[in-house]
């Protein structure tokens, strides 16, 4: 009789265990982390022909929005593609990554070229 009253009360502390780490998982699950951002890309891009000089783009920005950091640094998260010999860049002199942000990329050597500049933004309310 004492043997099955231990084992009775082994297998209520095994289940008051399970259910307490359910529990604590659906509180989890139940409040939002605080480290939650709302974002969203936005780009522009272009095509150049054979020779054509270099050209540029404006990344349309959001209002209410910043420009996201990359994950674990302080540099801008973004993205730069391109097809063809060009050279791409975002331009410095031209980008103060608040207010404006200048894609530009030099002269066409191939039949064709394009470029493609893309920039995270971070419109976490407050």
């Amino acid at each position: 009789m004492r043997r099955r009253t231990m084992l009775s009360g082994c297998v209520a502390a095994s289940l008051c265990a399970c259910l307490g780490t359910l529990l604590l998982l659906v509180n989890a699950r139940a409040q939002a982390p605080e480290d939650v951002h709302v974002t969203t890309e936005r780009s522009c891009s272009f095509m150049m022909q054979k020779g054509e000089p270099g050209q540029q783009c404006e990344v349309p920005l959001v209002q209410g929005c910043v420009i996201a950091n990359f994950p674990g640094t302080k540099k801008p998260w973004t993205t730069i593609s391109k097809g063809g010999k060009t050279t791409c860049q975002f331009d410095p002199k031209k980008t103060d990554w608040k207010t404006r942000v200048v894609g530009t990329c030099t002269k066409c050597t191939t039949e064709q070229c394009s470029a493609s500049f893309a920039v995270k933004l971070d419109c976490t309310p407050g």
